[in-house]
């Protein structure tokens, strides 16, 4: 029985050290499993046999039966020991190995996510470049737009003003041609005026002087151009000498102008002489 036990002892430990040398670390769990089932079919194998193994037995002697144990108890012992040492190499060896492919997970992650940082960095900055380009040029746009606009109204004022300076420049010179027609009329007036002033004054003085020229006539000979008085003669009474022999009437008009006007200027002072001294 003690044997039976044994060998169930190191078929198990053999099968499940088996499982961790073929298996990876990551599949232990599925190589338990198998060891368990190994140790099942092991069993049911046992059971079978159980019958003819209770006949060795008990014909096998005490001795050879603890001597078989021993031997057996400590093979599989060593056996067990070194399956188990061979299992935790390999485990470890796996665990070194799945480190180091974390390790390079790990290095590969953080470089992906560096260059995806990068990737995005250098994005954003394009982004960023181009939105800077695209706001530049919409204020240029709108600068230039606005500059346009600010010559557009530069533009309508000077022409206004320009309109308003030639449309007042056009009223003064409408109001200046009026002023200077009007100034114009006026002198136009004030000449006609003066003209007939002088004209009546004319009229006036031809007046007198023709009152004053039949006044002295009526008083030297009361009108007759045949009158004489000594030396005298004719309507005005001149000397005959100043008529040259021509005692016709025209001559004697004639000769009584120039005498009046070369001695006195004119009729009417002939007429003040002649009423200061009654003669002429």
């Amino acid at each position: 029985m003690t044997f039976k036990h044994n060998f169930k002892k190191v078929l198990s430990a053999t099968a499940f050290a088996a499982a961790l040398v073929v298996a990876p670390a990551a599949n232990v769990s599925a190589a338990t499993n198998d060891a368990s089932s190994t140790q099942q079919s092991a069993t049911a194998t046992s059971q079978d046999q159980q019958a003819s193994q209770d006949q060795a037995a008990s014909q096998s002697s005490a001795a050879n039966q603890s001597s078989s144990t021993s031997t057996s108890s400590a093979t599989s012992t060593s056996t067990v020991k070194k399956t188990t040492k061979k299992a935790k190499k390999t485990t470890k060896k796996i665990k070194k190995k799945t480190s180091k492919k974390k390790a390079v997970k790990k290095v590969a992650k953080k470089t992906t996510k560096k260059k995806a940082t990068k990737k995005a960095k250098k994005t954003s900055k394009k982004s960023t470049k181009k939105t800077t380009k695209a706001a530049t040029a919409a204020v240029t746009a709108s600068a230039g737009q606005s500059q346009a606009t600010d010559q557009q109204d530069d533009a309508a004022k000077k022409a206004a003003e320009a309109a308003a300076k030639k449309a007042a420049a056009k009223k003064k010179a409408a109001a200046k041609k009026k002023a200077a027609a009007k100034k114009k009329a006026a002198a136009k007036k004030k000449a006609a005026a003066k003209k007939k002033a002088a004209a009546k004054k004319k009229a006036a003085k031809k007046s007198a002087e023709k009152a004053a020229k039949y006044w002295i006539a009526m008083r030297e000979s009361g009108g007759y151009y045949t009158a004489r008085n000594g030396s005298c003669y004719g309507r005005y009474q001149l000397l005959i000498s100043y008529l040259g022999g021509d005692l016709s009437k025209k001559n004697q008009e004639r000769t009584a102008d120039r005498y009046v006007y070369g001695r006195y200027g004119s009729w009417v002072n002939a007429k003040r002489f002649w009423l200061a001294h009654n003669w002429y």
